[in-house]
């Protein structure tokens, strides 16, 4: 819920647990007649949006991604799954987000931590917006360049249809 005042300005979300084989939601304004609040709910998005595979999106300008907590570098610590990880690097996967895509979060100023630990699949912000403030984070961690097949576990494989098809066009293995 803190993210739905953020959610009525997007046009694609991702379904919950990429769970779909169209994993993300297109939220075309000019379908929506104005019901971007009730749009910017999971229940809504599902009954107004549009479900869409990555290669039919059109390039996106900016990420907006949930955080538990974060640092003034840049460093980002999500609920524990990997999903915005894995939505990001299925963009990069499928070329419609590249390393200059802005990533954006929005948390209480309770949430800016003094150190979180980031591995190559962690995805970075670049702005970290508190309601007291913007934070620049000029980070220093590289964003993942798509996916790391070799450390993704063939369990999430398995749950995430998308993972399948990318991996059967590429060939790649995933950790056993």
């Amino acid at each position: 819920m803190p993210q739905r005042p953020v959610r009525e300005l997007v046009l694609y979300m991702a379904v919950p647990r990429l769970r779909s084989e169209n994993p993300f939601l297109e939220l075309d304004p000019s379908r929506l007649r104005g019901r971007f609040r009730e749009a910017s709910t999971i229940r809504g998005a599902f009954r107004l949006g549009r479900p869409v595979s990555p290669e039919e999106m059109d390039p996106v300008d900016l990420i907006v991604a949930g955080s538990v907590a974060v640092t003034k570098e840049g460093a980002r610590l999500g609920k524990g799954g990997g999903y915005s990880d894995l939505e990001y690097a299925i963009g990069r996967e499928v070329g419609i987000i590249d390393e200059k895509t802005p990533v954006v979060t929005t948390v209480h100023r309770l949430q800016v931590s003094s150190d979180i630990e980031m591995k190559i699949h962690d995805l970075p912000v670049d702005f970290i917006v508190t309601p007291e403030e913007v934070i620049v984070t000029r980070s220093r961690f590289p964003k993942p360049e798509g996916i790391y097949w070799e450390i993704l576990e063939e369990e999430k494989l398995k749950s995430i249809p998308i993972l399948t098809r990318l991996r059967s066009s590429t060939g790649r293995k995933a950790k056993g």
